[in-house]
């Protein structure tokens, strides 16, 4: 309990400590006096201030969702399926998400402000794909079976935006930002949109967390104390497949995070329950893109650079290190 509550501790001061760097730094640096008067409502108008309030703080919230949301639909694909590579491509999301997105970027670059929708939409499509192949036939529901129709479903939907893009090679520059992973100053209207799939997504997660730690016992003892092993896979692909489509609509193809994070928290903490991993991968999911995002931020200002790579590098070498201890 005392590493536990340790865990939680470091993972809470890294997010504060990401949430102000979020909102102090950038191409022109406040003073972190003047964002916590902002925050309070005692800010004082002037340039400084718009660019906290109407700049940095919807991104920083958006980093925070995106983050939390990604670590959340990784933690538990990972106790659903009992297998420490699942992610949302396992059920095919992020395919899927990239292919709508880049629909609507090829095809329709006047309408560039359904992309959200298109990545939302085809994200849960896949999803719905992977799912409906699993629970038909024999074995039905198997954790087998649902990783299997996923890596089939990703492999179609990353074929057919490699044809949009071959198809169309003069609007493909359009999609790197997407394909990439970052996030936008575009305000709050993304995350008006898309925020009932979050809602949903956190909700269905928070009532899984017993039932996953159940089904790591076997389907067999799991059965035998209440739950429906099925059922909770099933659950739980719904939960990732809507916290992973709508992160990827607001901030393109993160998959990483959903990967990495949960095993960083397992290992960190030394324990696979997931009324611990799952709150944890949350607060180091929201705290690794938040930070990723501030220092990918300025390394070409002003022009913006995506976080995806950036963070990448960043958590690859915490997590190699983690995992050397480990073993």
């Amino acid at each position: 309990m005392a590493r536990r509550a340790s865990v939680y501790a470091a993972l809470l001061v890294a997010l504060v400590a990401a949430t102000v760097a979020s909102l102090a730094l950038g191409a022109v640096e406040v003073p972190v006096g003047e964002v916590l008067d902002v925050i309070l409502g005692h800010g004082g108008g002037g340039p400084q201030q718009q660019i906290v309030e109407q700049l940095r703080l919807p991104r920083t919230i958006e980093a925070l969702v995106v983050g939390a949301a990604l670590g959340i639909a990784g933690a538990v694909l990972q106790g659903a399926l009992a297998n420490p590579l699942a992610s949302p491509d396992v059920i095919g999301v992020t395919g899927g998400s990239g292919f709508g997105a880049i629909l609507i970027i090829i095809l329709f670059p006047g309408s560039i402000a359904l992309l959200p929708v298109g990545a939302l939409a085809f994200g849960l499509l896949a999803a719905a794909l992977v799912f409906g192949f699993a629970w038909s036939g024999r074995n039905r529901g198997s954790a087998s079976k649902v990783i299997l129709a996923g890596i089939a479903v990703l492999s179609l939907f990353t074929a057919a935006t490699t044809g949009l893009l071959a198809a169309y090679p003069e609007r493909a520059p359009s999609a790197i930002f997407f394909i990439a992973g970052g996030l936008t100053t575009s305000g709050w209207e993304d995350l008006r949109e898309i925020w009932p799939y979050f809602a949903a997504g956190f909700l269905v997660a928070a009532l899984l967390i017993r039932p996953l730690d159940r089904l790591a016992l076997g389907d067999d003892v799991a059965a035998s104390l209440g739950s429906r092993p099925q059922l909770t896979r099933l659950a739980a692909g719904v939960a990732a497949a809507l916290l992973a489509a709508a992160s990827a609509a607001i901030a393109g193809l993160l998959g990483f995070l959903g990967l990495v994070v949960p095993h960083v928290v397992r290992m960190a903490g030394g324990t696979a329950t997931n009324t611990f991993v799952v709150p944890a991968s949350a607060l180091g999911g929201a705290a690794l893109l938040a930070a990723g995002d501030t220092l990918a931020r300025p390394l070409r200002a002003p022009i913006e650079m995506p976080v995806g790579p950036f963070m990448v590098v960043l958590g690859v070498p915490l997590f190699l290190w983690l995992l050397r201890r480990a073993v």
